[in-house]
Order: structure tokens, then C-alpha cells, then sequence
């Protein structure tokens, strides 16, 4: 693999990154919408109480992807995760299916969080006795649908899109430092959640448990919730919450030590966080009915915010004065990891050819892809400012749900095509974790909303046009240049040699 090893070393991204800080990122991701919002939609739309449930079933699907993650990172330690990972296994087309997936994931959950961000801030300044007006915070469909009429854009969603652009074009190192304190502020946050909350659980919200199961209407579209089949589809559309151990690989190439650091950050952030989404599940259903999250009903803004909201309903303000500040700053870790994450995914499609080269194009100063950086900007921020957050999530659980499914036929792929290959990080019982993520995945993206399954259909049909009239006709492998990954022929890539001490 001499020609990839050349290819690493050369990367002109800056080897900045512990295992503590990649550690860090994971949980920046994680910890932010799954927790502050998707809390509220998941036990209104989907599961009620048992929502507790649908985590731990994620969570559970995301132990086996992640283990798979974690044994082509101690070999692959480049950014592009799942895209890259791909790209030598399974061949050019289906890493191309995989990175356009990853594309949908990354930026429909850059969007979601941006519009979480954006409900949080509002409740914020209302508690400083500033109002924004409707038109101003909230996206065209559920404006009409509450009966309004006229013009309307998120703005707060949109602003902070491009405020979060303007830190990650500062440089990774320095976007590291500000992740950092910021989790630290986030994880402290939740914890005072799950303390706080738990003296004012109210045992009759969570009867029944499993709530029978009904048909919600909302804005002319019908959908089943509750019951078992409620806990599934519950699952299915929390799962993007679990993208934060992904964005930990997209960092690879940013990585001090990566063959060992990125594995370990990887498995230690989803196991700390499907701990936490549990706990706050169940103290956030306790505290609150999961049929007062309607977004039509008496707490409408609670839906954005849940969990200040359910504070404040126990009639505990204070609390929400915390938990809305840290959800504010929180947040933005978030929104902050994902557009990175993202333009590493285009940086890696960018070098093989499969997208304009713009995309990997990277500032000697800063070394991050700022023009890759601006463009992603200006999509999401546009995107986020006009569409409904529900729409948003689904989609993106779809897109983690594809890689995810991808990634455990490729490491499976990959140990019988080269079982020689040097790994750091051997998956056990390969054939039985692979089968058993691949199973799961697909299960969870058959159980996604109709809508989300028929938008993401025609993501991916319009991403095989792309493929075929440009990325094919452009890609360096289809011209005989250095594109793939693995081939069998060449040795282990052996482990880069990087003379700075692995501190964080």
C-alpha cells in the first residue's frame, strides 16, 4: 500500500488530535440534539415513555457498527469515514452510494441541530423578556399549519449556521479547544438534568408505559405511533443522535495517533452517551406527559426544547435557566462537529475525483477546506431557515442507518479479501456482529416515516445521475490514476510514525 501510505503523509490537514479530544468530539456530536430535542418528537410521534427503549435498541444496533468502525479506523486512518472505508471493499460505485449517504446524514443533521439551536435560543431570550416574532424563528410549513399567513424563515437557524462557519474556518485545532469546553459545560448540564428531574418524576406519566397504539395527523399527513411497533420507529428516528462516534472517524486525518486513538473514541463516546440518553428518557417522560411535546397543543415551543420546558412545567424555572443556557451553548458543539465531519466526507470524495476539486482544496494557514467549509455554509443555513425539523430528522436517520449498514458489510468484506492486513483493532466474532448490524440497520430503515424513506429513495437515484455523468467520467481510479483504498496485491500499510507525544 506504498501509494496510500504516500497519500496519508502528504495530507496537508494538521495532526492535532488526542484520543481525549477525538474522545471529546464523539461526545460533542452525540450529546445535542438526540438528548436537548429528539427527546421530545421521539416520545410524542413515535414511542411515548418507552422511548427509553427505542435508545437502547439504537444504541444496541450502534455497538455493532461501531466496533466495525472502529477495526477499519486502526487501518484506514484517513478522513472520509465510512465513504473511504468503502471506497477498496465493495468498489468505487457502492463508496460513492455510501459518501452520497453520508452527505444526507451530515447535512440534514447539520440542519436539524440548527434548528434545535434555533428553539433553544428563542426560549432563552424569553427568559430575558425578549420576544422574536413568529415569521422570524419558525420554517413556511408549520408556520401555515398554525394558521398564519405570509412570509417566514428561521433566522436564529440560519445565522448560527454561518456563525459556526466562520470558528471552523479559524482552524481544527482551535475549533478542538472551544468543542472541548464546551462538553465538559454540556455533560455537567446533563447530569444536573438526570439529579434535578429525578425529584420531580411523576410516576403517572409513564402509565402506560407502552401507550396503545394510535394514528397521529398532522399537517394532512397520518402516521402510526405507540405500541411495540412505536418503540421500533422510535428507534429508527432517534438514530442520527448516534452520528457523533461516525464524525469521530471523519477526523482521522486530523488524528495524532490514529490507528489507536480514533477505535478507542469511537467505542468510549457511544457507550457514555447511550447511558445518558437513556437516564434522560426516562426522567424527561417522567417529569412531562409525552402527549404534551404537540407542537399544535398547549406547550407548542416544547417540542424545540423539551427538556427546559418540562422544567418548567414542574415549575422548577431556575432549572430552566440552566439547562437552556447549556442547551444554547451546547448545541453549537454540535452543529460544529457535523459541518466538519461533513466537509472531511467531501474532502475525501474530493481527492478521488469524484466531486470538484474545490473540495479539497486546503488553506496552507488554517489547514481546514475553507471553500469547502463556505459552501456547506451556505446550503445548510438555507435549507435550515425553511424546512421542518421533523422532515430533517428522519432524513438523517436515514442516511447514519445506510453507512452504518454499508460499514459492517465492507470490515466483513475486507477480513476475507486481505485477513493478513495489520489491524489494531480486531472486531470478535466478526461474522456474527457483521450479520447482526447489517440485520438491525435495515430493519430500523424499514420502520422510518414513508416521507423520510421516499425523500432519501430520491437522494439516492439523484445520486447515481451525479455518479454517472460526472463522478465516473472525473473519478482518478476510472482514469488510471491512484484511487483505491485496499488492493490485494499490495502489503499492510504500515503504522505512520508521527514525532509528537500523544497528549491531550
Amino acid at each position: 500500500m506504498e501509494a496510500y501510505e504516500a497519500d496519508i503523509k502528504k495530507s496537508q490537514l494538521k495532526r492535532v488530535l488526542g484520543k481525549w479530544s477525538l474522545t471529546a468530539i464523539g461526545i460533542g456530536a452525540i450529546i445535542g440534539g438526540g438528548i436537548f430535542v429528539l427527546t421530545g418528537t421521539g416520545a410524542y410521534y413515535n414511542a411515548g415513555p418507552a422511548l427509553a427503549l427505542s435508545f437502547v435498541i439504537a444504541g444496541i444496533a450502534c455497538v455493532f457498527a461501531a466496533l466495525c468502525y472502529a477495526e477499519f479506523a486502526s487501518i484506514l486512518p484517513v478522513e472520509g469515514s465510512a465513504y473511504a472505508y468503502a471506497y477498496g471493499t465493495v468498489g468505487e460505485i457502492f463508496a460513492w452510494i455510501i459518501g452520497w449517504g453520508l452527505i444526507l446524514e451530515y447535512a440534514m443533521g447539520s440542519m436539524t441541530v440548527a434548528v434545535s439551536w434555533s428553539g433553544y435560543f428563542g426560549k432563552l431570550l424569553k427568559m430575558f423578556g425578549l420576544h422574536l416574532p413568529a415569521w422570524l424563528t419558525t420554517d413556511p410549513q408549520t408556520y401555515l399549519a398554525a394558521g398564519n399567513s405570509g412570509f417566514s424563515m428561521n433566522l436564529p437557524a440560519f445565522i448560527i449556521v454561518l456563525v459556526v462557519i466562520s470558528i471552523l474556518l479559524r482552524g481544527t485545532k482551535g475549533a478542538a479547544k472551544a468543542n472541548n469546553f464546551i462538553v465538559m459545560l454540556k455533560v455537567a448540564a446533563i447530569i444536573f438534568v438526570i439529579v434535578a428531574g429525578a425529584f420531580f418524576i411523576d410516576p403517572a406519566n409513564w402509565t402506560p408505559f407502552i401507550p396503545e397504539p394510535t394514528v397521529i395527523t398532522e399537517n394532512g399527513v397520518s402516521h402510526s405511533a405507540y405500541g411495540y411497533a412505536g418503540i421500533i420507529a422510535g428507534a429508527s428516528a432517534i438514530f442520527f443522535a448516534y452520528v457523533g462516534f461516525d464524525a469521530v472517524s471523519t477526523q482521522a486525518g486530523e488524528a495524532i495517533n490514529p490507528k489507536k486513538d480514533v477505535p478507542f473514541a469511537i467505542i468510549a463516546s457511544l457507550l457514555i452517551c447511550t447511558l445518558l440518553y437513556i437516564l434522560v428518557s426516562l426522567v424527561l417522560t417522567g417529569m412531562m406527559h409525552y402527549s404534551d411535546f404537540n407542537p399544535l397543543g398547549k406547550y407548542p415551543d416544547a417540542i424545540k426544547a423539551p427538556v427546559a420546558y418540562a422544567f418548567d412545567i414542574a415549575g422548577q424555572a431556575w432549572a430552566g435557566y440552566i439547562i437552556t443556557i447549556a442547551a444554547t451553548v451546547g448545541l453549537i458543539s454540535v452543529l460544529m462537529v457535523m459541518i466538519m465531519g461533513q466537509s472531511r466526507i467531501f474532502l475525501g470524495m474530493s481527492k478521488d475525483g469524484l466531486i470538484p476539486r474545490t473540495f479539497s482544496k486546503v488553506n496552507a494557514e488554517t489547514g481546514v477546506p475553507s471553500k469547502n467549509l463556505m459552501i456547506l455554509g451556505g446550503v445548510i443555513s438555507v435549507v435550515a431557515a425553511f424546512t421542518p425539523i421533523n422532515d430533517l430528522a428522519h432524513m438523517t436517520s436515514f442516511g447514519t442507518l445506510f453507512a452504518f449498514t454499508m460499514v459492517c458489510v465492507a470490515v466483513w468484506v475486507l477480513r476475507v479479501k486481505q485477513p493478513n492486513l495489520q489491524r489494531n483493532f480486531r472486531v470478535p466474532a466478526l461474522p456474527v456482529i457483521a450479520t447482526l448490524g447489517i440485520l438491525i440497520n435495515i430493519y430500523l430503515i424499514i420502520n422510518l416515516s414513508i416521507e423520510a424513506q421516499t425523500y432519501s429513495a430520491i437522494w439516492l437515484l439523484f445520486g447515481f445521475v451525479i455518479y454517472f455523468l460526472y463522478s465516473r467520467k472525473n473519478s482518478k481510479l476510472q482514469n488510471g490514476g491512484f484511487g483505491e483504498t485496499f488492493k490485494a496485491e499490495q502489503e499492510p500499510l504500515e503504522e505512520i510514525e508521527i514525532d509528537i507525544d500523544n497528549k491531550d
